[in-house]
């Protein structure tokens, strides 16, 4: 049992191990500990290096390959609305929590603004539709092969991989280059992260031994506000969307087959290990053989609402460490729209985790070095944030049942005892 335990969280019980180290190597040893920081830095540049091929090939790819799914209509008009709609609603409900409680309250982090340099400077005034150009596109090709310009890569990306499902059989040689790029820059990252638990920690040492344990405060507090989130999203939520779908029904249904799917989302820390008992829960729960096989699989590339808070509460976590105002309504906008996209979409591309932190400092302007400051956020929100991401895409195959089949849905499976 011990054993298995370890295999499942080996990757993240060794990074956590290894930041765990750098911290208390930081706190005891202080601002001298920088003679390490070359070696965070070479991790951070190897990162940095894959990034455009990895988001280039995973988004493309992801596209080009989506033939099988113009047949589907109505159910991915449904899986859509559902997918954006609980989003949203958790990226909300992450944002009211930071607000409420903010981990980095009466935290002193004058000393990481040095970080920083001079990554905000380059802010110009622009009118609103010049700043919405210049977002997303670019005025060079050679431009998208920068880490700076990752939104305006996804948005090419995108629509080179439409224009490959356009071309029909003549995209198909392609489309199969894009997987294959795909593919091998996975292999480049998981090659690159047999070196992160000396990279973050070295890194994470340098951060500590400038900013004291305070930073370390910061964390715990962080962790505790995702944790009482998740419960509130898992619990409250979770109902309400069950209810919505089948009213009493349907949150008998849910509960009645929740256990399975949650407790394996708990014990993998995987979306994807979950699907064979996401299938099955559904189908338990009464939903139609072809909306399971479509919503589940797709939910747990596209559908990460635990992913969505989480970015809500890194973005946060920066905006706190250095002074950025998070009052006003551009702000607000802002922080729950790039949370959406470093969630609900990024989840789409293997290793999207660190692309989503990645596309955060970017945005927002800040400097690379503080990509290791929120990446050790991801690491500790794992496990309830899985759960959230793969429980909760049982419960919105419920919802698009209800939205493709009608309010009655339930009622009809019941008379023909369709329900476990």
């Amino acid at each position: 049992m011990v054993l298995s335990v370890f295999k499942t969280y080996r990757s993240s019980l060794i990074l956590l191990l290894a930041i765990l180290i750098g911290g208390i190597a930081g706190y005891a040893i202080g601002p001298d500990v920088a003679v390490v920081k070359p070696f965070g830095d070479l991790f951070l540049n190897l990162m940095f290096m894959i990034i455009v091929p990895l988001v280039f090939f995973s988004v493309a790819s992801a596209i080009a390959n989506m033939n099988e799914m113009k047949r589907l209509g109505k159910i991915m008009l449904g899986i859509a609305v559902v997918f954006i709609v609980t989003a949203a609603v958790s990226a909300v409900l992450g944002f009211l929590g930071a607000s409420l409680y903010n981990p980095l309250h009466n935290v002193d982090t004058s000393a990481i603004k040095e970080l920083m340099g001079d990554s905000e400077n380059t802010a110009e005034k622009m009118t609103l539709l010049t700043q919405l150009v210049s977002t997303f596109t670019v005025p060079d090709f050679v431009q998208l092969f920068s880490k700076e310009h990752i939104l305006q890569l996804i948005v090419f990306a995108v629509i080179f991989g439409i224009a490959t499902t356009m071309a029909g059989e003549k995209g198909q040689p392609m489309a199969k280059f894009l997987t294959s790029g795909q593919e091998v820059s996975m292999k480049v990252v998981k090659i690159v992260m047999y070196y992160a638990p000396i990279g973050l920690g070295c890194y994470f040492a340098t951060v500590v031994g400038e900013l004291g344990p305070k930073i370390l405060q910061g964390y715990a507090r962080a962790f505790i506000l995702y944790l009482l989130i998740a419960i509130v999203y898992y619990f409250g939520f979770f109902t309400l969307y069950a209810w919505i779908a089948g009213g009493k029904a349907g949150i008998k249904l849910f509960w009645k087959n929740a256990a399975a799917p949650s407790i394996t989302a708990i014990a993998t820390c995987s979306s994807a290990a979950s699907i064979p008992v996401n299938l099955d829960a559904t189908k338990k729960m009464g939903v139609p053989l072809d909306i399971a096989e479509t919503v589940i699989p797709l939910g747990a590339n596209t559908h990460k609402d635990g992913s969505v808070i989480g970015g809500i509460l890194k973005i946060v976590f920066l905006f706190s460490l250095f002074g950025k105002d998070m009052t006003s309504a551009t702000s607000i906008l802002s922080i729950l729209g790039v949370a959406f996209l470093v969630g609900a979409v990024m989840g789409a591309i293997p290793g999207g985790g660190m692309i989503g932190e990645m596309l955060i400092i970017t945005i927002y302007g800040f400097s690379p070095e503080v990509l290791p400051i929120i990446a050790v956020i991801s690491t500790i929100i794992d496990a309830p944030a899985t759960l959230l991401n793969s429980t909760g895409n049982t419960v919105t195959a419920m919802l698009v049942t209800r939205f493709t089949e009608g309010k009655d849905w339930i009622n009809k499976i019941i008379t023909t005892d369709k329900v476990a």
